[in-house]
């Protein structure tokens, strides 16, 4: 099996963090929990998974620090493991854990980023409202308009690494620590002229726990693109 880690960040995730572990497993790959001190007990369930398999680990924070910060700190302790390819995913089953073989491929096969993308052909959102759709959609047109990014789906974090890659775009500097950290990390690679693909996949919604999604989070989003768009076009924000 090719040398991967897939890092899932938590937060009040213990409905579902036992069985999107057991999924990664199940195609092959070894699991970082990164859990920010979660009140429902997620990072004791984390735990007791480690111990009954060597393939999970999990990386404790003390608070809720945001998910950009999450994903930083998991990132680094996979690239300290000399992991060759890190995979991040979310930790509510609305990502398919049977879709990791494909983007795990296409970063052997070259790639420096494979995104698991809803908006090129063959991929999907289940069971969305089409208010829902339409932010989404919106969101990442407004990126991908400000930013000038050849990415359809910015926003996107399901993604495969090549460890050099990750390493070289510095997740730890990164300025946005909500989901907004998705499309500076795409902003980052971009920049950096990174070999970017795009992997269809069905996104589904979370059947279990409530969604860390909320306007203040959508509108950091919004406000760290227009920063970032300004300050590539006059040199500050």
């Amino acid at each position: 099996m090719i040398d991967c880690i897939v890092v899932i960040p938590t937060y009040n995730e213990a409905l579902n963090v036992e069985d999107v572990v057991s999924s990664v497993i199940a195609v092959g790959y070894d699991v970082l929990i990164v859990d920010d001190n979660s009140p429902d007990g997620t990072g004791e369930i984390a735990d007791g998974l480690a111990r009954e398999s060597d393939r999970v680990a999990v990386l404790h924070r003390l608070a809720k620090l945001g998910l950009g910060p999450a994903y930083a700190a998991g990132f680094e302790r996979a690239l300290q493991q000399g992991s060759a390819i890190v995979c991040q995913m979310d930790a509510d089953l609305s990502h398919d854990a049977q879709d990791l073989p494909g983007l795990v491929r296409a970063v052997s096969e070259g790639a420096d980023l494979a995104i698991g993308s809803r908006y090129v052909s063959g991929g999907a959102t289940s069971g969305w409202p089409w208010i829902r759709k339409a932010i989404s959609r919106g969101g990442n047109w407004y990126a991908a308009t400000l930013l000038s990014l050849p990415i359809r789906d910015a926003t996107g974090g399901f993604r495969a690494w090549k460890a050099d890659a990750l390493r070289s775009v510095d997740p730890g500097s990164c300025d946005a620590t909500g989901y907004g950290f998705q499309v500076e990390m795409s902003m980052r690679s971009h920049d950096a002229g990174l070999v970017i693909v795009e992997v269809p996949i069905t996104f589904r919604d979370r059947r279990r726990g409530r969604s860390k999604m909320s306007s203040a989070i959508a509108l950091e989003a919004m406000y760290k693109v227009t920063v970032w768009s300004l300050r590539r076009r006059f040199g500050r924000g």
